[in-house]
């Protein structure tokens, strides 16, 4: 087998295992969300704060974040290795694909623990 250092997994299996993976917790936080917009009474300022004030949505939302980064990195690899054929323009496009996410990772993690 194949192995890219800018592959998120070691292999393709490995990525194909880590995209369903990060779906899964995708569907399972919006469900989360979802349950809470159905079975909450009213949904105000205060209510939502107070959701995102435990700990366990804190955690569950950086790991849906997480999980949405991880998700994209490897589907916008797969197409910038299999569309852009010169090297120097994909190595260029993934450098920008990963300091937007670094930078939507760490200004995701500052919204949730700030909340």
């Amino acid at each position: 087998m194949v192995s890219n250092a800018s592959a998120l997994g070691r292999t393709g299996v490995h990525d194909w295992l880590l995209v369903r993976a990060s779906a899964m917790v995708i569907t399972l936080y919006v469900l989360y969300i979802l349950g809470f917009v159905i079975f909450a009474d009213t949904l105000t300022y205060d209510t939502w704060r107070a959701f995102f004030a435990s700990n366990f949505t804190k955690v569950f939302t950086l790991i849906a974040l997480l999980s949405i980064l991880a998700h994209g990195w490897i589907g916008l690899w797969q197409v910038l290795t299999d569309y852009v054929k010169c090297q120097a323009l994909r190595l260029c496009l993934q450098l920008v694909v990963v300091l937007v996410l670094l930078s939507y990772a760490f200004y995701g993690t500052v919204v949730v623990w700030g909340a």
